[in-house]
């Protein structure tokens, strides 16, 4: 057991084991294809593409699990409430940019102040869009089954 976990590159004081799951091919390739690290992405379109992944999944739960689950208006309760989410998680995004940078927009990418606010303004958009998207295809599901 102890050939396959080892200190990450070998070495001791790094506070990172290597195993099998974390340094294998696979999960290299699935971390690089994230939005998040994906090369030759704007901050813009890495926050559309987050976002709108999270506003497709984030009615689900309202919807299922919420405490108007039974009621005939679930639907557009969990939508309502999940547009409300996404607007704390964009209040949220947009306080950690103010907090942690205060450059001039030397640094480009995500590690400025003008590219977190681009990738926020992409979160919020595709957040919205996809929150839409989920609601549409729920609300006319006897359609398309």
């Amino acid at each position: 057991m102890s050939e396959f976990i080892k200190p990450y590159n070998n070495d001791p004081f790094v506070g990172n084991l290597s195993t099998p799951v974390t340094t294998s091919t696979a999960t290299k390739l699935y971390l690089g294809n994230l939005p998040i690290y994906r090369k030759g992405l704007t901050p813009f379109l890495r926050g559309l593409e987050i976002g709108m992944a999270h506003g497709y999944f984030l009615i689900g739960p309202f919807y299922i699990l919420g405490p108007l689950r039974n009621s005939e208006n679930a639907l557009l309760i969990g939508f309502f409430a999940a547009l409300a989410l996404i607007l704390v998680l964009t209040l949220g995004l947009t306080i950690y940019g103010l907090a942690q940078f205060q450059d001039d927009g030397k640094l480009g990418g995500l590690e400025s102040s003008k590219g977190w606010r681009e990738f926020t303004s992409g979160f919020s958009i595709g957040a919205f869009g996809g929150d839409v998207v989920a609601y549409t295809l729920l609300a006319n599901i006897a359609f398309f089954a």
